[in-house]
C-alpha cells in the first residue's frame, strides 16, 4: 500500500512541475536573475560613475567605522545605497517593458464588438408607456397589441 501512495505522490509532484505556470515561474525566475545582473551592471559601471561626478563620491565607498582599530566593523552603507538605485532601476525598466508589452498587446487584440443587447421593453401605440416586449395588450390602457 505504501509503493502505491509513493507512485501516487511522484506522479501528482511530476504533474504539478509540469504545469505550465510552474515551468513559466521558472523561466521568470532565470530571466529575472540575468536581467539583475544587467541592471546592477549598468548602475555600477555607468549610472554611479555618473552621479560621482555631481555627487563628489562613489556610493559603493561610502562608509562608517563602528569603533576605532584595523578590526573595527564597517556600515558599508553606500552599498545600500547602490542596491536602493539597482532595485529603483529595476523596477523603472520592468514598468516601461509592461507598460509597452500592454500597448503593443492592445494593438494587435482583436477586440470584440460588444453587441447592444436586445431590448426587454416596447411603447405601447396607444399610450406610449414601457411595456414587456411581448406583452400583448397594454397594462395601463388595455388596447390589444399587434404582435
Amino acid at each position: 500500500m505504501s509503493k502505491e501512495k509513493g507512485k501516487g505522490f511522484g506522479a501528482e509532484f511530476k504533474k504539478f512541475i509540469m504545469r505550465g505556470n510552474v515551468m513559466d515561474m521558472a523561466v521568470g525566475v532565470i530571466v529575472g536573475g540575468a536581467f539583475t545582473s544587467i541592471v546592477t551592471s549598468l548602475n555600477q559601471d555607468i549610472l554611479t560613475p555618473i552621479l560621482g561626478i555631481f555627487g563628489g563620491t562613489d556610493f559603493s565607498y561610502l562608509s562608517v567605522a563602528l569603533g576605532k582599530g584595523e578590526n573595527a566593523p564597517l556600515l558599508n552603507y553606500g552599498n545600500f545605497i547602490t542596491a536602493i538605485i539597482n532595485f529603483l532601476i529595476t523596477a523603472l525598466v520592468i514598468f516601461c517593458l509592461i507598460k509597452l508589452l500592454n500597448k503593443i498587446n492592445e494593438k494587435f487584440s482583436h477586440k470584440e464588438e460588444v453587441k447592444p443587447a436586445a431590448p426587454t421593453t416596447k411603447k405601447c401605440p396607444f399610450c406610449k408607456s414601457e411595456i414587456a416586449i411581448d406583452a400583448t395588450r397594454c397594462p395601463h390602457c388595455t388596447s390589444q397589441l399587434e404582435q
